[in-house]
């Protein structure tokens, strides 16, 4: 059984329709996943960036202390 004109260019019109959907979905799942990979590798820098500032301000304290040491050892 054929189906009218009408019903199949409505038809085919709604597949590509479909098609272009299932191209932008593969594109969008491989940008988040790019995203993700980025977010992580973001989150990791950071993590080392933090400790770097936290052992940066460990030795500033330590060397304050040291100062104020000499200082009152001086007086």
């Amino acid at each position: 059984m054929a189906l009218p004109n009408a019903i199949r260019t409505e038809l085919d019109l709604l597949l590509g329709k479909v098609d272009v959907l299932v191209e932008q979905n593969k594109q969008l799942r491989t940008e988040l996943n790019a995203l993700r990979d980025a977010h992580n590798q973001l989150g990791q820098e950071k993590a080392g960036l933090l400790a770097k500032n936290e052992q940066a301000r460990t030795r500033v304290e330590a060397m304050i202390t040291r100062l104020r040491a000499l200082e009152t050892s001086g007086e």
